[in-house]
């Protein structure tokens, strides 16, 4: 798996958390990169991407001003800096590499390598 997400766990309405994501055995430094997120019985949705220089910057509605995409191409990881947790944002958390930095970087289907998730639990 070249992707491996991590920094998930337990915070507190309010608090924050970084998680990370990090690339092994093939670089992405070239390649758009994004987070997504899944809610139990909820479809996977876009949370943020970042174009391969850093240069553009997406975010979902729910997230924008809370969560910051972030990257660093010379240890071939994003990051997702996420503040003002809601209980709402609980999810599996997953980064995913673009090959083709098409124009639908929201969607899903537009992403080639996935990591293996990772969880955050926002209590109330």
């Amino acid at each position: 798996v070249p992707l491996q997400a991590s920094g998930g766990g337990l915070a507190q309405a309010g608090g924050s958390l970084r998680l990370s994501c990090a690339a092994s055995g093939r670089t992405f430094s070239r390649n758009r990169m994004g987070w997504f997120r899944q809610a139990p019985g909820k479809e996977r949705e876009f949370v943020a991407a970042i174009s391969g220089t850093g240069g553009t910057t997406y975010y979902a509605n729910s997230v924008k001003g809370r969560f910051t995409i972030s990257r660093d191409n010379a240890k071939n990881t994003v990051y997702l800096q996420m503040n003002s947790l809601k209980p709402e944002d609980t999810a599996v958390y997953y980064c995913a590499a673009d090959l083709r930095s098409g124009s639908y970087y929201y969607s899903p289907l537009e992403y080639d390598y996935w990591g293996q998730g990772t969880l955050v639990t926002v209590s109330s």
